[in-house]
């Protein structure tokens, strides 16, 4: 999938084993916003939640967080992941993508930083880290939307 409609939606996603992390950005720009957190329990996400999201944001494209060893390698939250994209993918006929993420994690937390030093973040918001992570994996493929690995 090479690109989203100008005026279409996408929810991103950073997979967690306790928590998942919801972004939402448009073709409008490359920029994204972190949208909520959702639960995981007993390794099955909040299907409800998510469900909810889709309705509301009604997605063009849905981005799931691949998340590789440094080196490009296998991990078991990458099969978590990949299982997860493959549901989406199931659950909602839309196109979904697996995109890097690596290094997501750290890049979120530089941000919520500065967010923190500027006032923006409090110490308590830290599970919001995981939606934050999910708007730069959204980010990361509005800026290279060919570097995805779709879902089929």
């Amino acid at each position: 999938m090479s690109a989203v409609r100008a005026d279409g939606t996408v929810l991103g996603f950073d997979v967690g084993a306790r928590r998942i992390g919801v972004a939402v950005g448009s073709g409008f720009g490359h920029g994204a916003r972190a949208l909520a957190v959702i639960d995981v329990h007993d390794e099955l996400p909040d299907w409800r939640s998510i469900d909810r999201l889709r309705d509301e944001w009604r997605p063009d494209v849905m981005v799931v967080g691949d998340p590789m060893t440094l080196d490009g390698g296998d991990q078991p939250i990458r099969r978590r992941a990949r299982h997860f994209a493959h549901e989406l993918h199931a659950r909602y006929r839309v196109p979904v993508v697996l995109m890097d993420e690596r290094a997501s994690s750290v890049e979120a937390a530089q941000r919520f930083a500065v967010d923190r030093a500027a006032g923006r973040r409090r110490r308590r918001d830290a599970a919001a880290l995981d939606a934050v992570a999910a708007a730069i994996i959204v980010e990361r493929w509005l800026a290279a939307p060919d570097d995805a690995v779709p879902i089929s």
